[in-house]
Parts: structure tokens; C-alpha cells; sequence
């Protein structure tokens, strides 16, 4: 690789680096309950709940079908094992979907998400 390319272009990539996490729940009010906690906490700059999803799985040997409602969390990859703490102190599930995707935000939405959010000291 060249190496010219890879200092400023590399740095600009990490400040540009969003994380979407991705979990449902069974109802809106738990839904926003969980919302509000994490942006209280300051652990992402913006939680989307979006109603009306319809799940079929299977869990403990049974076929399920269930409305449910989904979280769609933005926040910085440092907080992502705060986030993992914070589902297993208040998410409602027993084994509650924790799917995190890297995304490239634009210059300007990267910046309002690291102003809006506070990446947990180790």
C-alpha cells in the first residue's frame, strides 16, 4: 500500500467512523424507555424507533411470531461495550440482538454524533 496514502486518509476515516447498533423489543414503551436511557447516558447521539416489525424465529424449540418494535442506535465505536452493559442491565429480553455495523458518516454528521455523544473511559 502506498504509504502516502495511509496517514491522512486513514485518519480522516476513523473521525468519519459511526457505529449503528441494531435491537428489538416487544413494545414502544419499552422501546422508548430504552431510548431515552441511552441518550441520557450519553451513550449514542440518536436512537430511531421504528414500529411495526414483524419477527419469526424460533426460540427454546418453539416456532415464534411477534410484533416488535426496533431500536436503530448511532453512536461511536468506543461505546460499544457500554452499550453491551447497558442492554444487560435494562434491555427487556433475556438474550437481547446486539448487531453493531461500521458505517462512514458524512463530515458534518460525524461531528454533530461526537459533540452529542461521551465515549466511556476504559
Amino acid at each position: 500500500m502506498n504509504s502516502r496514502l495511509e496517514g491522512p486518509l486513514m485518519q480522516d476515516c476513523k473521525e468519519l467512523d459511526i457505529v449503528s447498533i441494531a435491537t428489538t423489543v416487544g413494545s414502544l414503551a419499552d422501546a422508548q424507555r430504552l431510548a431515552r436511557e441511552i441518550i441520557a447516558q450519553r451513550l449514542a447521539a440518536c436512537v430511531q424507533v421504528e414500529q411495526g416489525v414483524a419477527s419469526f424465529y424460533r426460540w427454546k424449540g418453539e416456532l415464534c411470531e411477534e410484533s416488535e418494535v426496533r431500536l436503530v442506535i448511532k453512536t461511536l465505536p468506543g461505546c460499544e461495550a457500554a452499550l453491551q452493559a447497558l442492554f444487560a442491565k435494562h434491555h427487556p429480553y433475556e438474550v437481547p440482538q446486539f448487531l453493531a455495523a461500521r458505517l462512514i458518516a458524512s463530515p458534518a454528521y460525524a461531528q454533530w454524533a461526537r459533540a452529542e455523544t461521551e465515549v466511556p473511559q476504559a
